[in-house]
């Protein structure tokens, strides 16, 4: 093989190589998938506890290095989908805008992390020449109703019933017969209806009258409870007394009332309720009058801005922030 030979086989190893490092390149490029950035915003406050989160938040990025504009949801958490060409370590600019509060630009590298950020209220000063002493909203309550099963005892039911037997009686293999098989004895059984829609609780059987040491109680089906209950005995003497009690209850579902008292950090309110509340609603003193605000699925107040979000167990938090005029007393 001569040296040009040779070389024009080197020469094409050398490209067929390259295209197939190329084709690698490509195909990782088009399988990777793309960065997200999560963060969240918050209200800009050296108190931590005055750090609410911030809704509806318009968080984009600069020269079009996103898929498009998001917005934060109740909890102030975003999601920023970067397109595929972005790397990390690569630069990026931020934009956060609320009407609410100052545009915020952040510049940033894209890296593996969670991108907090705070943002500054707007001023809600009222002009000297047109201010009015805030109305203070004071002795803030909380109410709400959550569904309970309870029972109502409307009596009690009892039944006596005898059990006839004559005691000393060999049993000769003819059952019913004494636990230990020597004497001949009988059976007996009593049973209670509570009525519809009634439960027998505290269910009792006892032998009461006769020679109650050779009896026993052989069927059990009253200690459970239910509409229905049943009890049978066993005799092996003479004639023996059995009472068969139970209380009487009536289930049904009610509403409970529940009071509870926000948290009140600055001009920020804040509770929670469990998953099955009820007719939530706030209760607040204005200038030393009781007001009732029922809160619907909108949360509108005329004193406050509010929203709530669910918890994965689906238990529910709530923030309010005071409007312009008014003032945690």
């Amino acid at each position: 093989m001569t040296s040009t030979h040779r070389f024009e086989v080197w020469f094409a190893a050398f490209f067929t190589l390259l295209f197939a490092a190329s084709a690698i390149l490509l195909v990782g490029w088009r399988t990777r998938p793309p960065i997200a950035l999560q963060g969240a915003v918050t209200v800009q406050s050296s108190d931590p506890r005055k750090q609410r989160p911030i809704s509806d938040v318009e968080v984009s990025v600069s020269n079009d290095l996103a898929t498009g504009t998001v917005r934060s949801d109740s909890s102030g958490f975003f999601t920023v989908q970067l397109r595929r060409s972005v790397r990390r370590g690569d630069a990026i600019t931020l934009l956060f805008h609320h009407p609410q509060y100052g545009d915020l630009k952040v510049i940033d590298f894209v890296g593996d992390k969670l991108y907090m950020v705070h943002m500054v209220a707007l001023s809600n000063e009222v002009p000297a020449s047109t201010h009015h002493p805030d109305i203070k909203v004071g002795n803030v309550r909380v109410r709400y109703t959550i569904k309970a099963q309870t029972e109502l005892n409307v009596g009690s039911a009892a039944k006596a019933f005898q059990i006839e037997n004559r005691g000393n009686v060999p049993c000769k293999k003819q059952r019913p017969c004494s636990p230990d098989g020597k004497w001949k004895a009988a059976l007996g059984s009593a049973s209670l209806d509570a009525g519809a829609g009634n439960e027998f609780r505290n269910a009792r059987a006892s032998c009461i009258a006769g020679p109650c040491p050779f009896t026993k109680i052989e069927s059990d089906k009253f200690t459970q409870g239910g509409r229905t209950i049943m009890v049978t005995a066993r005799d092996w003497s003479d004639t023996a007394t059995f009472l068969l009690e139970a209380e009487v209850f009536h289930p049904m579902v009610s509403q409970i009332v529940h009071e509870s008292y926000p948290v009140i950090f600055g001009d920020g309110l804040n509770f929670t309720l469990p998953a099955s509340a009820e007719g939530v609603s706030l209760e607040a003193d204005f200038d030393g009058q009781t007001v009732i605000f029922p809160l619907g699925p909108s949360i509108l107040l005329s004193w406050g801005d509010c929203n709530a979000r669910a918890n994965p167990d689906q238990t529910r938090v709530y923030r309010c922030q005071l409007k312009p005029g008014y003032q945690f007393q």
